[in-house]
């Protein structure tokens, strides 16, 4: 589909020409480049925002109900106007309604209104397609209701709807990427006070490169939630020696002399993902800002590593792509990006050399998953607009 023409031609064919002329707005999806699994741990994370997102389109009615419609699912509602929104059996349909719900907490007046999403985010690929929907709902009503809200308050609105209608006990990152991207640089930001700072990248000779494992997955379905419950127990253990509230509060120079405070090996590993983590997007944020890609790629490795076997997120099919991926010569480095458990990798390939990593590293893949990955070259955009 061609944007915004072709989405227009849909809206008018669904809800009819009749009325306000509805109001086009963008959520761009976002890949991490460093920083995994720190966000609720209150620590550091390296996102930016891609070319790829949600489109919205709305217009206010005066018939007091909510028409909810995606070019992306065969299933449509309509659900009237009310004082508090229920989550819908329909899947997708809580995303919206999650933030709707945010604007009764604040006792903002919701009217009646048509609603049409195209999104082209590849879905459950761990790219933000949900956090997408939820933050261009949130933009999209702040405006058209005059809100008057701050940006940020309405990237806490979408991680809260996010926790309470979609059942994830999401980190602050996706949304906060996806409101606060901005074209050609990444987001460093401390999950634990909200204090961020554009980062420039400059990928002179390289391009970032997503590929999709189309692995099957499902965010709330996976063992995310447990991971969140793991660190939690690991600061219930530290706490013991140190006066932490999440594992961002401590440095590793710390957590190393005190990890055996933590009785079990697994939590102990969780920490210690957590914990190293920070210290890599620390160092990542260093090398771009010297605009050493060497260094950067090197830390993108290790982050994997860290990933797969303390974390123990990634699986076969993450793996396979990043082992085959690292196999390339002008491939700086590779790790997966997201929640894991499927999903996508993120490299830093050089130019001459991308055709030839699609090629080579897509039959691999194929070769030992049976699965066909796709590939994407990223490019680094703005966050949530109006179009």
């Amino acid at each position: 589909m061609q944007e915004p023409e072709n989405l227009r031609k849909a809206f008018a064919d669904l809800y009819g020409i009749q009325g306000n002329v509805p109001v086009l707005f963008f959520a761009p999806g976002r890949v991490n480049l460093i920083g995994e699994h720190t966000d609720y741990s209150g620590g550091f994370v390296l996102p930016c925002a891609i070319q790829y997102g949600t489109y919205l389109l709305i217009r206010k009615t005066d018939d007091n109900l909510i028409k909810l419609a995606s070019v992306n699912n065969p299933e449509k509602t309509f659900i009237p106007v009310t004082d508090h929104f229920s989550k819908q059996a329909v899947r997708w349909f809580n995303y919206p309604l999650g933030v709707f719900e945010q604007f009764v907490e604040k006792s903002i007046p919701v009217g009646g209104m048509e609603l049409l999403f195209y999104g082209d985010i590849p879905a459950n690929a761990g790219l933000s397609s949900s956090a997408s929907i939820e933050v261009v709902t949130a933009f999209a009503l702040n405006h058209i209701l005059n809100g008057g809200l701050a940006l940020l308050d309405l990237v806490k609105m979408s991680q809260k709807a996010e926790h309470i209608f979609a059942g994830v006990n999401c980190g602050i990152m996706d949304q906060f990427a996806v409101g606060m991207g901005k074209a050609n640089h990444a987001i460093f930001l401390n999950c634990n006070n909200l204090e961020y700072k554009h980062v420039p990248i400059t990928l002179s000779g390289y391009k970032l490169i997503i590929a999709n494992t189309n692995k099957p997955r499902s965010l709330a379905d996976s063992k995310y939630n447990e991971r969140v419950a793991e660190c939690q127990l690991a600061v219930a253990f530290l706490a013991e020696r140190f006066s932490i509230n999440k594992l961002g509060d401590l440095g590793y120079p710390q957590f190393f002399k005190a990890q055996d405070v933590i009785p079990d090996e697994v939590i102990r590993k969780r920490a210690r993902h957590v914990i190293s983590e920070n210290q890599r997007v620390l160092a990542s944020v260093a090398s771009l800002l010297k605009n050493d890609l060497a260094q950067f790629g090197a830390l993108m490795n290790a982050s994997h590593d860290s990933l797969r076997d303390n974390y123990e997120v990634t699986g076969f099919e993450l793996d396979t792509l990043v082992e085959e991926a690292c196999k390339i010569p002008g491939v700086l480095g590779s790790r997966m990006t997201g929640a894991g458990f499927g999903g996508c990798t993120v490299s830093l390939v050089r130019d001459d050399v991308i055709p030839a990593f699609i090629e080579k590293v897509g039959t691999e893949y194929k070769t030992k998953t049976g699965l066909t990955a796709d590939f994407y070259v990223a490019e680094i955009g703005d966050g949530v607009r109006l179009v």
